[in-house]
């Protein structure tokens, strides 16, 4: 892929995903046959969303998960979602507008510095967005700061396996170059899929993330694997 599209780097990441976005939700269903919302009905599952919360969706995307938990939440709950891309968070509007009795909010921000108060949350979730910030660290930092003490969180991303050479290793970089790239080709959107590899090499592991989400203050973490271990499933508590 063209160098320059660099992992980690805002303003080339926020293009990718404003470039992507009319496809990405098609794209998501036939690369996971489907089985990512499966995954994320997980995240939801850990949340334990009810009436009345207060929950955040960080790097929201198109809005597929925070029109879930918005239906978990009425009546008088808040559904807030905060992307950096223009482009994913209209379609997300558009979708929301479709069914105005849900209680969803979106706006344009960055996850790591969202300037929300601290403790605003009763959950969260992060789906294939931690993997994407500049400093994963510094955006579970953030993500702690604005829930409150207590609740719940939920990091959903690709897993790094630890031995790069193991089968789990071999069989993603297999997933990755002759699956996932060739289909993003044909869409016209190889070199921003061909990203995904990338970004995994400086992704932290499962392990490494469970330590910076306790260094950043949060009581528990565990990490899941899904899908033979090529997802991950991060388990906060605040």
């Amino acid at each position: 892929m063209p160098a320059s599209i660099q992992p980690g780097d805002p303003e080339q990441v926020r293009d990718l995903f404003d470039r992507i976005a009319p496809a990405y939700d098609n794209l998501n269903d036939l690369l996971s046959l489907g089985l990512h919302r499966l995954w994320k009905r997980q995240a939801v599952a850990w949340l334990h969303p009810k009436p009345g919360d207060r929950l955040l969706d960080l790097c929201c995307g198109t809005g597929d998960l925070a029109l879930v938990l918005a239906e978990k939440v009425r009546p008088g709950g808040l559904v807030l979602g905060i992307d950096a891309a223009a482009a994913p968070l209209e379609r997300a509007r558009r979708r929301a507008r479709a069914q105005p009795w849900l209680p969803l909010e979106f706006r344009q921000g960055d996850a790591a510095v969202t300037g929300l108060a601290d403790g605003w949350a009763d959950g969260a979730v992060m789906a294939y967005g931690l993997r994407n910030l500049p400093d994963p660290a510094v955006g579970l930092q953030e993500l702690r700061r604005v829930l409150r003490a207590g609740a719940r969180a939920a990091v959903l991303d690709f897993n790094r396996p630890a031995d790069a050479s193991g089968g789990t290793a071999v069989f993603q970089r297999f997933y990755l170059r002759r699956l996932v790239v060739p289909l993003a080709q044909r869409a016209g959107l190889e070199d921003q899929y061909a990203y995904l590899e990338r970004s995994l090499e400086r992704f932290p592991t499962g392990s490494v993330q469970e330590e910076l989400a306790l260094a950043a203050g949060f009581r528990q973490a565990r990490h899941r694997l899904l899908a033979g271990g090529q997802m991950g499933l991060l388990h906060l508590l605040a």
